[in-house]
């Protein structure tokens, strides 16, 4: 990371290359227990979040990343009624999944409390749905919930997390897929954020594999544009315990009662066609 002058700049060094964002002024820095979290406010993007170095969201590009992660999975499942969220403390993710009205209990389970407690002050659109009785905030290890949930209690779990370094990394392996497995009932949908195609094959293809190592029949990657993420081009990968992924309730998606900046039944048919060398790192 390096702040020079009026430019915040994200280095990423197995892309070779950098995000960068004109700041005005920088709005909050605090040290957690465990992250460094700062706000700044760009001169095109709105306010900007970075944790520990790493840009996590913008005011302008967010709906992005949180449709993608929410409502493909959603509308994938035949009837989502409990969700849960691991990370996502921003509660941009949460908001989106609580504008399906088959939901009736949604845990997100974050283990940095000061994130989502930021976000209330400096992204209070992304945090309007937090007072909806169907959602439960719980400030603890996402790993261990998983491992204490109910056998088949959950519909869909949204692995919403930083890169898989740090807190994060035991959220990329096959124990914690394998654990996520029996959390989820019949029909269940697991999503990850699942980086850049571009420039992280090596975690999607490992991914790939120790998602059906821990049992899910059928997995998917969704491609979509991150323009604060390195490359610009960013993936959430999808894996279900009994159906397919290429068959989703297309008519609700077309025809759905909530407003959305990106996602459509016609994108999310886009997302899942993968380009060519894709396939061929996946053999697919």
């Amino acid at each position: 990371m390096s702040l020079d002058e009026t430019w915040f700049s994200e280095p990423c060094n197995a892309g070779g290359s950098a995000i960068s964002f004109k700041i005005k002024k920088k709005l909050h820095e605090e040290q957690s227990e465990y992250q460094k979290l700062e706000v700044f406010e760009t001169e095109k993007f709105g306010r900007l979040m970075v944790i520990d170095g790493f840009i996590m969201l913008t005011q302008r590009d967010n709906f992005l990343y949180h449709e993608m992660m929410s409502h493909p999975c959603l509308f994938t499942h035949p009837n989502p009624e409990k969700v849960l969220i691991i990370g996502g403390g921003d509660c941009g993710t949460a908001k989106e999944v609580l504008k399906h009205d088959s939901v009736k209990v949604l845990h997100q389970v974050e283990i940095d409390e000061r994130v989502t407690r930021i976000a209330e002050v400096y992204f209070p659109e992304l945090c309007e749905s937090n007072s909806d009785p169907r959602a439960e905030f719980h400030f603890v290890d996402g790993i261990k919930w998983v491992e204490d949930a109910e056998s088949g209690f959950y519909d869909v779990i949204i692995i919403d997390s930083t890169d898989p370094i740090g807190p994060a990394e035991g959220l990329f392996s096959l124990p914690f897929y394998q654990q996520c497995f029996k959390a989820l009932g019949r029909n269940g949908i697991l999503v990850q954020q699942s980086e850049s195609p571009l420039i992280h094959m090596s975690i999607l293809k490992n991914m790939h594999h120790d998602m059906r190592g821990a049992g899910f029949i059928d997995s998917a990657t969704l491609f979509f544009p991150q323009s604060c993420y390195p490359t610009g081009w960013w993936s959430a990968t999808m894996c279900c315990k009994d159906n397919t992924l290429s068959d989703f309730r297309e008519q609700d998606a077309d025809s759905k009662s909530f407003d959305t900046q990106y996602y459509n039944a016609k994108v999310h048919q886009a997302a899942l066609c993968a380009p060519e060398f894709f396939y061929k790192a996946l053999a697919l």
